[in-house]
């Protein structure tokens, strides 16, 4: 076993039993990402010498015998859209590229007390906007299977990083598929918890009713673990969930008994490339074979989820986002005229703004614009309720609904930029989970005859995330697709 191969479990175990340190681990993670992130651009930057003293912390705090953390000595690597104090936060946008945050996210406070090592900050497209971290106002991230293919976005980094070995494990944020669209694409665990699961509290916001931070990992095992550490109330978010934070490592390996997987015929067919509906078929035929019943299931509402989203996310984003105007917040442009107010805004909104940033600005302001609000934001909020109704009704009848996470495995950098229809039709299995609130995971199940990774989508009702991980390591045990490495 490689260290840069390994699970967080499994490194967990071995430096229990002195057979390594978290030193030796850190150093071969940092080698790794310096030997070849110049050509997968998964980090923005890298913490060496805090990772590397932290690390040493953490081996004396074992030796001596004092209390360890669920995490203590595995590296983690952060999204840049969650403010770790004294880092640059940036959220890959000249917008941002100069702050530094003087507090923690949750996450990161979370994360430090359960001694994980913070070793980066991962690539993203900017503001979280995009679906292969070509949005990214600094770098492209390429797939570690094929770096001529994307390794999705918006969370495109963090997946990067775990793939090829630069960390064991990752935090991404999760808008319409942010975490699950990557870890489909490059071949890992990623899991969208339910809204409110884990606080919001330092993540840089986006669509603040859709946001939610969530793991990537080597295994479900893995992703479990870091869920337990990083869920729970936290009072400094009003979204925050109230709810009790099971031990989802505890019954992972526990079979779920007369599971009833639900599945959607004919859903997208025509765009649906053939190797992901043979992948998702075969996934489908695991669960048979382990005794669980296949239903099928409607979702009446489903063909509009991609209009809804780029509705309701646009217009958060819109919101949230006016905050950025050279006076209150982030970057101000020096080259305005006349030293107008107005003039400074403009000039400094739109020169430190992406193109993907400012038509989702624009897409929201005209959607929430007088005359057009009720015709608009209102309906797709109504057509919201209609969807999350829909997976109520269904959750009726089955535990968990399975289906692709993307209709291609992954694109080509530079097939789609240019056409950002069809870049949203990316999210057309994902959005679905973040408009209904409910947690979903993507795990390995399966390669395209180019070899590139494909990813199952298992969904399940709110605050089930001990249903949806257990279910996923049934799968998980009979295949070995989590076990492959790109090369």
């Amino acid at each position: 076993m490689s260290i840069t191969s390994a699970t967080a479990s499994e490194l967990l175990a071995k430096m229990s039993s002195g057979e390594i340190s978290s030193e030796e681990i850190t150093l071969a993670c940092l080698e790794e990402i310096n030997r070849r992130d110049a050509g997968i651009n998964a980090f923005l930057s890298v913490q060496q010498e805090a990772a590397l003293e932290k690390a040493r912390e953490v081996d004396q705090k074992r030796k001596s015998g004092k209390p360890l953390g669920k995490l203590a000595g595995i590296p983690v690597a952060l999204k840049d859209n969650m403010c770790a104090e004294g880092v640059a936060t940036t959220c890959a946008s000249k917008m941002l590229e100069n702050y530094i945050p003087p507090y923690d996210a949750h996450v990161v406070e979370q994360l430090k007390a359960a001694d994980a090592i913070l070793i980066g900050k991962t690539n993203q497209d900017e503001f979280a906007m995009g679906s292969s971290t070509e949005n990214s106002a600094f770098k492209t991230t390429t797939n570690p299977w094929n770096t001529s293919h994307a390794a999705g976005g918006s969370s495109g980094g963090s997946a990067a990083a775990v793939a090829a070995g630069f960390s064991p494990l990752a935090l991404g944020s999760d808008t319409g598929g942010s975490i699950r669209q990557p870890a489909s694409f490059c071949s890992v665990v990623g899991l969208k918890p339910t809204y409110g699961r884990v606080s919001r509290y330092g993540l840089i916001a986006f669509a603040s009713s859709l946001d939610q931070i969530g793991p990537f990992a080597r295994d479900v095992r893995d992703a479990a673990l870091i869920l337990e550490t990083i869920a729970g109330k936290d009072h400094r978010d009003t979204t925050s969930l109230d709810a009790d934070v099971p031990e989802f490592t505890s019954n992972l390996e526990q079979p779920l008994q007369n599971l009833k997987v639900g599945y959607i015929e004919h859903l997208h067919e025509e765009g649906l490339h053939e190797d992901v509906k043979a992948a998702t078929l075969q996934a489908l035929d695991v669960y048979k074979s382990l005794g669980a019943e296949l239903v099928p299931v409607t979702l009446p509402h489903a063909k509009y989820c991609v209009a809804t989203y780029y509705i309701i996310a646009p217009s958060e984003a819109s919101s949230n986002l006016a905050r950025y105007d050279g006076v209150h917040y982030g970057y101000r442009s020096q080259s305005f005229k006349d030293k107008d107010m107005i003039d400074m805004y403009a000039a400094s909104r739109g020169e430190a703004f992406g193109d993907e940033v400012k038509r989702r600005i624009m897409l929201g302001t005209y959607a929430l614009s007088s005359g057009y609000y009720d015709a608009y934001y209102l309906k797709a909020l109504k057509v919201r309720r209609l969807i999350r109704n829909d997976f109520e009704q269904a959750f009726q009848n089955v535990d968990i609904i399975a289906s692709p996470v993307t209709p291609t495995p992954a694109f080509k950098i530079g097939e789609l930029v240019d056409d950002p229809l069809a870049m949203y039709l990316a999210d057309i299995f994902t959005t679905s989970a973040n408009l209904s609130g409910i947690p979903g995971i993507s795990i390995p199940a399966g390669m395209s005859k180019n070899n590139l990774p494909i990813g199952l989508q298992l969904l399940a009702p709110p605050l089930e995330e001990e249903r949806l991980l257990r279910a996923a390591r049934m799968f998980e045990r009979e295949t070995d697709w989590h076990l492959k490495r790109p090369q």
